[in-house]
């Protein structure tokens, strides 16, 4: 494999990252190409406390001035790794006990504000036009839609990004207070 292929990680970035209370959730994005989307990802991630952001296959990664532009440092704080390949991190994920959960529109999604994570979750965001790859859908165990009242069936991959991140934050909250 050519060596820039090998997955790329930040994980050693800001100790002080690790002292933050964290939601239980990681964000996969699988071929995003803006990245500006990317790095709005990073700033929403890192303001909602993520554990980790991955970039999958033509995803950009830090360091890129665009990234950067949108995510206004969060990049240096967030930990994220990128992957070409992610069926074996989706295997990894859920080996480690995590429910993986696609952010599409299908046949069998559940309305966001009906699905009842597991944590901890992945939430997986595909490509801006194309959605997620077919065989990473079907990896998943849940799909779960955004409820769309007017006449446009989709919203920018990083608005959902924040829509679906702040539902959780919500949802997860409301289980520590039990």
């Amino acid at each position: 494999m050519p060596t820039d292929r090998l997955p790329f990680s930040a994980t050693h970035l800001s100790a002080a990252y690790d002292d933050v209370n964290k939601l239980p959730a990681t964000v996969l994005l699988d071929n995003v190409r803006s990245l500006y989307n990317v790095g709005s990802f990073f700033r929403t991630g890192d303001a909602c406390g993520l554990e980790k952001l991955y970039l999958g296959g033509i995803s950009g990664y830090p360091p890129k001035k665009q990234i950067a532009k949108t995510a206004l440092g969060a990049e240096e704080r967030l930990p994220w790794e990128h992957h070409w390949e992610v069926g074996p991190l989706l295997n990894d994920l859920r080996a480690r006990g995590f429910e993986l959960a696609a952010i599409e529109t299908s046949a069998r999604s559940v309305d966001l504000f009906d699905w009842k994570p597991r944590f901890p979750v992945c939430v997986v965001f595909g490509h801006e036009v194309d959605g997620i790859q077919p065989a990473i859908a079907e990896a998943c165990d849940v799909h779960v839609r955004i409820p769309m009242l007017g006449i446009k069936h989709s919203l920018n991959v990083a608005t959902a990004g924040g829509v679906v991140l702040y539902e959780l934050l919500r949802k997860y909250r409301g289980m520590l207070r039990r």
